[in-house]
């Protein structure tokens, strides 16, 4: 050791101070997007701000619009969309031309307990712990004001009379809500939200402060703080350490780590404690967790014995059916007033994104991001975690759905697998409004149509046979009651030789095929047909009853959700076409109303087809039939037109009956009334 002594001779020794005058104040300031030999110390600071808790600064410094580099035509017309035209005392730029920028502070560290500032002199080095490290970069905050400027004068020039509409509202009652208690859980997601963080940021008060120079006498001044007041080495007990205090902090010892066992299903759960929990919440922690995932694994994670009708009854609570597997619900990884992990973005719009392309998924094995993406407008962080969750990368072929087709699943289950095709169609007439396509965009071309598919009654008869084998001991009775009875009434008939035979090899997923998308009458049973007849007008009754205006497009969708809601075998519809639907509207007290659309509309054929109540049997009728005549000329009429062409023909008309007529009706947008669903997004 002495010969090492040796070798290296200590030159100095330097006594160090602890300085703590300035220790809860002292920030370091960085300039990422200056070199440190163009310092802003020369520059003009106009104003200071500070956000203590957040550590967040704001400086407004100068900009020399006399220097040559300085455009100042793009200065001035920068101050004309930011301000305007007209001079205001909280305009940004009172000079009309931008003649100052804003820098903003971002923490480039959280954790400062490693860094000082240090002040050398006479022999000795002061250190003065720092509260934060910021990193100032200059903010664009003024272009998000230029933004609201133009949209505020496109709102005022598209406003027309629409203050004369709302100083016509009529004031109407409010129903009172109280709102549920909130649950530990959703406190903690909605506290964790990005809404919730923006908010909390926002009502910390600025406290404003007062810029002195490098060379300023307060600064100099400032300085001297940064000196320990106390030399005296008893004071400065924290760098007096014995030689053991110094080891243990340079190597401190390790710390047992704590084991903690999982105590819910957000935790990994072992088979046993999963198996401890209800059905529905071991499907909904499964599900949750693989994402994607065929029903015959399902129950193999189950306990032995488990129920298949009742695991078949809670997974459609939790999934949807695509490819013959099940992929958990949107809602189910994104709850309501939460955001995504990567962008922020609301819960409510990554489900529609996630929803396309679970959508696409239907339609084929493989899908590529790029078109998702343009299609859905997400960051490329979501679209990449939705297409994980249910697919992976090929090379040349882009995102292909993980698992095989479950063909067996779609044979056994004949009934769910028709459920869930109702409600993809369901969720495809949402997604189309929302994204503006159409499901032949996505056909591969030089490809043909699907036929419609058609299972007969000695399919839909092995298949429930081959269900009843499964429980055989519960069902022996059922299954002797049906055999004695069915021999008399099934009746097989040879195929016509002019009638096609089907030959589609999805045959099995959708009984009784379908035309245009929509399950139909089983027209080998008149009372059958007869039955479904009533029934859809019954339904076509109640609808309009309800809504009074709707196009094609809009009765598909509510007759497509009425059909998912109706209880699993119980549906009489069997392939209903576009034709027979508008045959059923027009059968009943409706009229189609020959709105005269634009030229340049985007509204699909079934958009262009609009059918009104025609008939109640009230005196109103007669106001309802005006208007529709009014919307025969022009698809968008003033509220003072409507109320001229009443007056003319019933003279005084209430403001209650104007009132009720435009809700029933119409839809207002931009001080026009339209017929509903026509309104052009």
């Amino acid at each position: 050791m002495a010969s090492g002594d040796d070798d290296d001779p200590i030159i100095e020794e330097i006594d160090v101070y602890l300085a703590k005058s300035l220790a809860d104040k002292l920030y370091l300031f960085q300039y990422p997007v200056r070199p440190s030999t163009m310092t802003y110390d020369d520059v003009s600071h106009l104003a200071a701000r500070i956000k203590p808790k957040q550590q967040r600064v704001e400086l407004e410094m100068a900009i020399n619009t006399m220097s040559p580099n300085y455009c100042r035509s793009k200065g001035e017309q920068i101050a004309l969309n930011v301000d305007g035209t007209a001079y205001d005392e909280t305009n940004t730029y009172t000079a009309k031309m931008m003649d100052k920028q804003t820098f903003s502070s971002i923490q480039a560290t959280t954790n400062t307990s490693r860094y000082a500032a240090a002040v050398f002199r006479k022999g000795e080095l002061h250190v003065t712990p720092l509260t934060g490290i910021l990193q100032m970069r200059p903010s664009f905050s003024y272009l998000d004001k230029a933004d609201n400027k133009t949209r505020e004068r496109e709102a005022a020039n598209e406003g027309g009379d629409s203050s004369q509409d709302e100083a016509e509202e009529e004031v109407k009652a409010i129903t009172v809500r109280f709102a549920r208690p909130e649950s530990e859980q959703a406190r903690q997601r909605r506290i964790q939200s990005y809404e919730f963080l923006q908010k909390k940021q926002a009502e910390e008060p600025w406290a404003h402060l007062r810029y002195h120079g490098v060379r300023d006498s307060r600064s100099e001044h400032e300085k001297q703080y940064l000196f320990c007041q106390s030399v005296d080495a008893s004071q400065n007990t924290e760098l007096v350490k014995t030689p053991k205090e110094y080891l243990a902090m340079l190597m401190p010892p390790l710390a047992e780590e704590k084991v903690v066992k999982p105590v819910g299903p957000s935790n990994v759960l072992s088979m046993a404690q999963l198996r401890t929990l209800p059905l529905g919440d071991q499907v909904r922690t499964l599900m949750k967790n693989v994402k994607v995932m065929p029903f015959a694994n399902l129950m193999g994670l189950l306990a032995s014995g488990t129920d298949s009708t009742a695991v078949l009854r809670c997974i459609q609570q939790v999934a949807l059916l695509v490819q013959g597997n099940w992929v958990v619900k949107s809602d189910v990884l994104y709850p309501k007033n939460t955001c995504s992990p990567h962008s922020g973005v609301p819960a409510e719009v990554l489900c529609r994104g996630r929803d396309f392309v679970m959508w696409r998924f239907t339609l084929e094995r493989s899908v590529m991001r790029k078109e998702i993406t343009a299609i859905i407008k997400l960051p490329p962080e979501d679209v990449k975690e939705f297409l994980e969750h249910v697919s992976a990368p090929r090379v040349n072929r882009g995102w292909e759905f993980l698992l095989p087709t479950d063909k067996e699943f779609v044979k056994k289950h004949p009934d769910v697998a028709h459920r869930q095709h109702m409600l993809w169609l369901g969720i495809q007439s949402k997604l189309e409004k929302v994204f503006n396509f159409s499901k032949e965009d996505f056909m591969p071309k030089n490809c043909p149509q699907p036929e419609p598919v058609h299972v007969s009654g000695e399919q839909r008869l092995k298949a429930a046979q081959e269900r009843a084998q499964e429980h055989r001991a519960s069902l022996q009775k059922d299954l002797d009651a049906k055999r004695a009875g069915s021999g008399a009434r099934v009746k097989q008939e040879p195929a016509r030789e002019d009638e096609p035979m089907d030959t589609s090899s999805s045959s099995s997923s959708i009984p009784n095929g379908s035309v245009n998308g929509y399950p139909g009458f089983d027209h080998t049973n008149g009372n059958g047909a007869d039955a479904a007849s009533l029934e859809l007008q019954d339904f076509v009754r109640k609808t309009f009853r309800k809504h009074f205006v709707l196009t094609l497009n809009e009765f598909k969708r509510l007759f497509n959700l009425h059909l998912a809601s109706m209880p699993v075998g119980q549906s009489i519809f069997q392939s209903i076409s576009d034709h027979m639907l508008q045959e059923a509207i027009l059968l009943s007290p409706c009229r189609q109303i020959m709105v005269p659309f634009p030229a340049q509309s985007t509204a699909a054929p079934d958009e262009q087809k609009v059918f009104g109540l025609w008939e109640t049997g009230e005196d109103f009728d007669k106001h309802r039939r005006l208007l529709y005549d009014l919307f025969t000329k022009n698809y968008r009429v003033r509220r003072n037109m409507i109320q001229a062409r009443l007056a003319q023909e019933f003279e005084d008309v209430p403001k209650a009956d104007i009132d009720r007529l435009l809700s029933e009706c119409c839809s207002s947008h931009a001080g026009m009334w339209y017929l509903k669903g026509t309104i052009q997004s």
